[in-house]
């Protein structure tokens, strides 16, 4: 029986997830990150079945979009299983994306979770994962995959500090011997970015703009500092006038949305600062000399890293390929899974 238990490991790809709020990024043994897509999908109700019509790319362009008999949503929310349903046919539309051979094989799964994941919220997404077709479904911490992702030394007796930006939370967390010494998720990241954008807008200037162009903004000319001159680069938006009803263009400033960024930005720089504050002494000290390291998507969000460096006093560095990291790192702990099995949770 061992023999059989082991065939389908033999031919088939093992895995790695990052499931993301924004986008999820699939790793295969042995070739690394080959599918980056949004985490959205679209589907068509009849009679109380929902229908899938399409996921990723094709279904983001649908966001905001949609007729009533279709409806686009991000099945995660804040790092987390939101709709069930629906989440587990978006991890089955990229496992067979990306594992294309017969259905006889398969694969071994790794999925990153956020650490302040509820057991509850934890057995949902390996659920999912088994649910779509994984053999067997593990569990790693996101800051330890961040760490690993950004090729932070975490095995070594030293203490480091990583901390994961993603779309619904930002993990701040210090690693040292290949484990978490403390850890603390917050529930801010790029959607709270871009809801501070919408609703500043609607304040400010009484015209409504949805996701997709505060998204824009956001990544066009985001800033988490006020601009030296105190107006910075500008680019013109369309919405809705809210006062007549009308659609209107304008114009908005960085300065503007370092004033709409503000308390989000507020919010991680405080994160980090009580994480800080709660870290030994040693690893601490050990902090000072390497600084910090930023991952995530909103890790590339303008000036952010002086943002901090300003609020710490620390040296902050970003990931070289900080949107991948989470997902390169859980790939890691998949190729190199003895050295790290203490980190993968096959259990819970």
């Amino acid at each position: 029986m061992a023999f059989w238990d082991k065939i389908p490991g033999l031919i088939s790809s093992d895995m790695a997830i990052d499931l993301g709020t924004a986008n999820t990024l699939v790793y295969v043994k042995g070739k690394g990150v080959i599918l980056s897509e949004p985490s959205v999908v679209a589907y068509h109700v009849k009679d109380g079945v929902k229908k899938v019509l399409a996921v990723g790319e094709d279904a983001k362009l649908m966001l905001g979009r949609t007729p009533g008999t279709i409806e686009a949503i991000r099945p995660m929310r804040e790092g987390v299983i939101a709709d069930f349903d629906v989440a587990e046919e978006m991890i089955k539309h990229f496992i067979r994306k990306v594992h294309k051979r017969s259905t006889f094989s398969k694969p071994k799964i790794i999925v990153c979770v956020p650490h302040g994941a509820t057991p509850v919220e934890k057995r949902a997404i390996r659920q999912s994962v088994l649910s779509a077709g994984a053999r067997r479904a593990g569990l790693i911490a996101e800051p330890i995959a961040a760490a690993i992702g950004a090729g932070m030394p975490i095995t070594d007796p030293t203490g480091n500090m990583v901390v994961d930006i993603g779309g619904g939370t930002t993990e701040v967390a210090v690693l040292s011997l290949g484990d978490i010494v403390y850890a603390r998720s917050v529930r801010v990241g790029g959607d709270r970015m871009d809801e501070a954008i919408i609703s500043y807008l609607r304040r400010q200037q009484n015209l409504l703009v949805g996701e997709a162009t505060a998204e824009r903004i956001k990544t066009t000319i985001g800033t988490a500092r006020m601009p030296d001159d105190g107006r910075g680069e500008s680019l013109h938006i369309r919405g809705r006038d809210l006062l007549n009803g009308v659609p209107k263009e304008t114009e908005i400033t960085q300065a503007q949305v370092a004033e709409a960024l503000s308390e989000p930005v507020q919010q991680i720089c405080e994160a980090v600062m009580t994480a800080l504050e709660a870290t030994p002494p040693d690893l601490a000290a050990d902090i000072v000399d390497r600084g910090v390291m930023l991952t995530g998507g909103g890790a590339l969000l303008g000036d952010l890293d002086l943002a901090l460096r300003e609020q710490t006093g620390l040296a902050v560095s970003i990931a070289d390929e900080s949107l991948n990291c989470v997902a390169l790192g859980t790939g890691k702990a998949l190729e190199f899974e003895k050295l790290l099995r203490h980190a993968i949770d096959y259990d819970s």
